[in-house]
């Protein structure tokens, strides 16, 4: 997988554009669902992400990019899964996630805005 371009707003990769935040699961490409955690914006000021949302467990890393200036909250539920579930846990910028992209068993939330 190669990462072509980061912008605010979109993300280049292997030549195709996404203007949307991205789950990568075993080099798979998919939207990310946030309206499942729309509830939880008014305690956050933003959309965090959350247990209602589909997070791909099934590896030994998830590395969450929390955006340009890592606005994107993770809620606690989260991370307490990921340690019952033995998944490494990472939470950095998206411009530093996407420098870990081709690491092997590591799957990404990418949060493409603030």
């Amino acid at each position: 997988m190669k990462i072509n371009r980061l912008e605010f707003g979109s993300i280049e990769i292997d030549h195709h554009v996404y203007c949307y935040d991205l789950i990568i699961d075993q080099g798979k490409i998919s939207k990310r669902h946030k309206k499942l955690s729309k509830e939880f914006r008014g305690k956050y000021g933003h959309t965090p992400l959350s247990l209602n949302e589909t997070i791909p467990w099934k590896c030994k890393t998830l590395i969450i990019g929390t955006g340009h200036f890592k606005a994107l909250p993770v809620m606690d539920d989260v991370k307490k899964t990921a340690k019952e579930k033995k998944v490494r846990l990472l939470i950095m910028s998206t411009q530093e996630a996407i420098t870990h992209i081709n690491e092997k068993d590591t799957n990404f939330i990418l949060h493409i805005t603030c």
